[in-house]
């Protein structure tokens, strides 16, 4: 569908709608969500990272909702509770993307614009070099082009050092780890960045018995097989923060080489990893502009 015309106008003018919880059955379950604009509107679904939840695109729901788009933004699997398989296995990419078009399919979109951070940005790249034929423009935040940062942490000290992490995240006693004493080591992951209000409600919803385990399969499943994703030929808007604990500049840098397509990458300064949160304004922003750059 073609998008309305008053994306773009005065963009910096929008009151915003208030996005409203709904929820979407898929034949693996029913995913919680939060939904802004016009069904009709140009479709928008927005992928959250870890460990956080769809809350974390308050602001832009908000926005795109105001410039009517339709916005959407899942729980993704395991951070639902209507889909929180426990097997590893049914966490693997595979199964990610097959709820990226199952969401697609009960909204009717043949194409849509795909925004991600974190390990919604690893969803959202792969599901662009998977099926270009439904992304209409892909907003990756954070994580860069999984090939060069698979590279990045196999031969790159810097970054290798970077994700030592996930590891830890790997292992049985992980969960244990970062809910002793009142979630003290989760709630030191947001810090800093993300708004008090929002560690407050993630932290209440990984509590939850399942919940953590859940999100921590993510890592867990990726120890099951991956391999590179190849190149990206649809228009591709690409942000990364200096102050990324997690993600340093080798693979952000080398992303631009994997993308084919219309690319734009933005460097935000002294901005730490939970950019849609810590500088809404300015990545909202340039989002709009992304979206108002490819129409069709």
């Amino acid at each position: 569908m073609p998008p309305r015309p008053m994306i773009g106008r005065f963009a910096d003018q929008y009151s915003g709608r208030v996005a409203e919880y709904i929820q979407i059955p898929t034949p693996a379950g029913k995913f919680d969500a939060l939904a802004a604009g016009p069904e009709d509107g140009r479709p928008v679904l927005l992928l959250h990272g870890f460990p956080e939840a769809a809350v974390q695109w308050s602001e832009q729901l908000s926005v795109l909702g105001g410039a009517e788009c339709f916005a959407v933004a899942p729980d993704q699997r395991g951070y639902s509770p209507g889909v929180r398989p426990q097997q590893v296995a049914d966490y693997r990419m595979e199964e990610l993307l097959g709820d990226v078009l199952a969401i697609a399919e009960h909204f009717g979109w043949q194409r849509f614009d795909l925004v991600g951070h974190d390990w919604g940005a690893a969803v959202a790249w792969t599901m662009a070099a998977a099926h270009p034929d439904r992304i209409r423009t892909l907003t990756a935040v954070s994580v860069p082009h999984l090939d060069p940062f698979g590279d990045a942490v196999r031969n790159d000290e810097d970054q290798h050092q970077r994700s030592a992490y996930t590891q830890a995240f790997q292992s049985a006693g992980a969960e244990k780890a970062l809910l002793a004493d009142n979630a003290k080591k989760l709630r030191q992951i947001y810090y800093p960045g993300v708004p008090q209000h929002h560690i407050d409600d993630y932290v209440q919803r990984l509590t939850e018995p399942g919940a953590l385990t859940a999100a921590l399969n993510w890592y867990r499943a990726t120890r099951l097989g991956g391999g590179q994703i190849g190149p990206i030929t649809v228009p591709t808007l690409y942000v990364w923060s200096t102050e990324d604990v997690a993600i340093g500049s080798t693979a952000a840098m080398a992303t631009a080489d994997h993308v084919t397509g219309p690319y734009r990458f933005e460097m935000l300064e002294d901005i730490s990893h939970w950019i849609p949160e810590e500088t809404p304004e300015t990545f909202t922003r340039l989002l709009l502009q992304h979206l108002v750059s490819h129409p069709e």
